[in-house]
This record gives structure tokens, C-alpha cells and sequence, in this order.
């Protein structure tokens, strides 16, 4: 089985050959497999962020190669990168990332207009993708007013519109109370269980990493481990 994610060596540096240049990753290597719920851990500083960037296509290593999906993206342009983005990568991240002033259902319409779907087909899909997560009965709600754990979901949602290749996740309960938090991990189980979702969580959180099939565990800009996880205990 090939790779979704195949990364080899990469290097993240700024400010190069300035006399404070910094280098962030030190030669990282990350396979990830179809269907996989992988879990990235390390505490703030450890390169997480910079290294979710380039997974997630949002910017470009200093060296190395990357394959998402079979494609190799290392050289890819701005509009090539973009459009991959759009159709092979679903991104939830901590502070959502809606637009205040679009209902619900459009806000997770907009990657399927981005790839140029038809206006029918995309509110189909967002409704069937909004009942998914439980939030058809605040399809017209705008963000401002939906809690926040209501704002994930619809986040959730909205990554899923194009179907992805992987759901890259960073820190996606970091902003909701425990009880809330459970009930966004429980449809990111729901959909790597169900739909056979690949996932990468990005996290500070041992506990939820253990809910993962695979913890890679990320120090200093250095893979310092990788074991496997506890899983879903539902699961």
C-alpha cells in the first residue's frame, strides 16, 4: 500500500544565510497510510506547527521531498499548491477558521465551490455532511451564533466537502471544554471508523494522542519516537 504522506528529510530553515538563521526541522521523516489515525505530540516550540505547514502543503521545505497522495508537491507552484490543497487535504484548526458573515451551510460550501462544483450538488453535500456531524438544525446559523464546540463541527464538516485524501487536524479541542472535546473526537473516530478517513491529529495533549492508532513524538525539530496508540476505546 502506498503512502498518503511520504516524507523524506525534511528541512525547515528561515533568515538562511543571514547570521541568524534558524533551522526548525532537522531532517524529519513521516509516512502516513490510508486509513491511518496518527497522532503528532510535542510540547509548544518543538516544531509542530512549522512541520503541519508543510503537511499541509501551506508552505514549502527548505530540503527534503513530499508525496501527498502519490504526488510530489516538493516543487510545486502557488496555484498548484493551492488547488492540491483544495481537493486532497481537509484542515481543522483550534480558532475554526469560518467567515463570520456566511451561514453555516455556506461556510462549508466553500471548498466545493473553490473545486468548481455546481451550486446544487454543493448544498446537497454540505446538508448530508452538516446531518453528519449533528448540526442540521443550525444550517442557517451564522458562526457568532453557534458555540464553539457547534463551530467545530461545522469546521469538521466543511473539511470533509471535496472528500479528502487526509483530514489534518491542529489542536482541534484546544479551544473547547472536555465535554465538548469528546464529542469532536468522537466524529473524527467516527470518521476514520466509518468512512475510513485517514487523520493526523497535531497536539500538545498525551491523552489524546493515545486515542490514536500511532504517536509520533516530535522534540526540537527531531522525531524522538514513534509507538503505537490505545485507540478508540468505543472503537
Amino acid at each position: 500500500m502506498e503512502p498518503i504522506v511520504d516524507a523524506r528529510k525534511i528541512y525547515k530553515r528561515y533568515y538562511i544565510g543571514q547570521p541568524n538563521e534558524l533551522e526548525i526541522l532537522h531532517g524529519v521523516d513521516i509516512k502516513v497510510y490510508p486509513g491511518e489515525f496518527v497522532a503528532i505530540v510535542g510540547a509548544s516550540g518543538s516544531g509542530k506547527s512549522t512541520l503541519m505547514n508543510i503537511l499541509g502543503v501551506l508552505d514549502k521545505p527548505t530540503e527534503g521531498e513530499y508525496f501527498l497522495d502519490g504526488v510530489d508537491v516538493s516543487n510545486s507552484d502557488d496555484s498548484e499548491l493551492s488547488a492540491i490543497r483544495n481537493k486532497k487535504i481537509g484542515f481543522v484548526f483550534q480558532t475554526y477558521n469560518l467567515i463570520s458573515r456566511q451561514s453555516a451551510l455556506k461556510n462549508v460550501e466553500l471548498p466545493m465551490l473553490y473545486a468548481g462544483m455546481s451550486g446544487r450538488a454543493r448544498a446537497r453535500r454540505a446538508k448530508e455532511l452538516m446531518a453528519m456531524v449533528g448540526m442540521e438544525d443550525r444550517m442557517d446559523h451564522n458562526p457568532d451564533e453557534l458555540s464553539g464546540g457547534q463551530k467545530q463541527r461545522v469546521a469538521i464538516a466543511r473539511a470533509m466537502g471535496n472528500n479528502p485524501a487526509m483530514i489534518l487536524a491542529d489542536e482541534p479541542t484546544g479551544a473547547l471544554d472536555t465535554k465538548t472535546g469528546r464529542l469532536v473526537m468522537d466524529i473524527f473516530h467516527r470518521l476514520n471508523e466509518e468512512h475510513g478517513k485517514t487523520i493526523i491529529l497535531i497536539t500538545h495533549s498525551p491523552e489524546l494522542a493515545e486515542e490514536t492508532q500511532r504517536i509520533l513524538t516530535l522534540s526540537d525539530g527531531v522525531i524522538i519516537g514513534e509507538r503505537e496508540g490505545k485507540g478508540h476505546a468505543g472503537a
